[in-house]
């Protein structure tokens, strides 16, 4: 994984601990504060990695118990009912493809772990927490003008985060259109679903026109004073 995705990874994962309102502490946007956010983001991580892994020895047990049931299996089949024997075969694959997403998801998470330590990765993710927190009110306001029948309030709060990284990344912190809309679908992939990561996308097509309109209009209003 490329070492700014994992930034923007641990950034989105320490804004989502964000009150809906900021509280004025955090407001401040002072260092520390940031940077307790970011450490409170990497603890629940550890918390994750934990709970993933018990979760996939659980999964796995459950299919096997499932597959264990050899006598069901074939009286069920002797009877006929092949319906049950299927239903019963089905169930423990779905255990055990959960098992095996549980067990990726742990594999995963240590190496977002080891990015916080890493001096460049730790400070691009507190750059974007900073500008998420110092920025929020007016991207989400921009964000509801460009959206238009929508509203940030109503979105699902992970979409709404991913969609607030990528606005301050476009306006404030100057990544390419092109990287920023990349990151965004990534994280929303990993995230969120197919239908949010599509209109995640449409959404910052629409930021990024109104960027360009904006500078437009700026050029033509100093060209008529000049």
């Amino acid at each position: 994984m490329q070492p700014r995705r994992l930034s923007r990874e641990l950034a989105l994962l320490a804004i989502s601990q964000l009150p809906s309102k900021l509280e004025s502490k955090v407001d401040t946007g002072g260092a520390q504060d940031i940077s307790e956010i970011l450490t409170s983001a990497v603890k629940t991580l550890q918390t994750e990695a934990r709970e993933a892994l018990e979760g996939a020895g659980g999964s796995l047990q459950r299919g096997n118990d499932r597959l264990n049931k050899t006598e069901l299996l074939e009286d069920s089949i002797l009877a006929g009912d092949a319906k049950q024997s299927i239903a019963l075969v089905r169930e423990a694959i779905e255990q055990t493809q959960s098992a095996i997403e549980r067990v990726g998801m742990a594999i995963d998470l240590p190496v977002l772990l080891q990015s916080a330590e890493q001096p460049e990765l730790r400070a691009f993710a507190l750059e974007l927490i900073e500008a998420v927190i110092k920025h929020r009110n007016d991207v989400d306001q921009h964000l509801d003008e460009v959206m238009q029948d929508w509203h940030m309030t109503r979105l699902a709060r992970i979409d709404a985060d991913i969609l607030r990284l990528a606005t301050v990344e476009l306006r404030y912190v100057g990544t390419p259109d092109r990287v920023a809309f990349n990151e965004a679908v990534e994280l929303a992939k990993r995230y969120s679903d197919e239908d949010s990561y599509r209109f995640i996308n449409g959404v910052l097509r629409r930021v990024v026109d109104a960027q360009k309109a904006a500078q437009r209009a700026a050029r033509k209003a100093a060209r008529e004073e000049s």
